[in-house]
């Protein structure tokens, strides 16, 4: 798996053209309400592929990989859904969400499934 968290909205929905051209099977999250402190803020951008390879950061930790594990049932049934990550502030460190925040992520495949 390969991630790159500075990278710009703009280069990931280039990124996730170009796997998808190169016939890879795709799915993009982008990060749709946040609530308190949360890492990266609406709009931002991860692009899965089918095998789990990904680019871009939603949130970090824990959330990123649920992010990808949900992200691969996309791109298999075709059917977008929204995610919701939220912990308490004990919690909150464990898994990259800082003071107990809360984050919603919309999870797309992109174009035709090649499946």
């Amino acid at each position: 798996m390969t991630s790159d968290s500075t990278t710009t909205p703009l280069d990931i929905l280039a990124t996730a053209e170009d796997w998808k051209a190169s016939g890879r099977n795709v799915a993009l999250a982008t990060v749709v309400e946040t609530w308190g402190s949360a890492p990266r803020p609406v709009g931002s951008h991860l692009v899965i592929d089918d095998q789990g390879n990904f680019e871009g950061s939603v949130s970090g930790g824990c959330v990123e990989g649920a992010v990808v594990s949900e992200a691969i049932d996309v791109i298999d049934s075709g059917k977008p859904t929204v995610l919701e990550f939220g912990v308490a502030n004990e919690t909150a460190w464990q898994v990259g969400l800082s003071c107990g925040g809360r984050i919603r992520v919309y999870v797309e495949p992109v174009g035709p499934s090649a499946a």
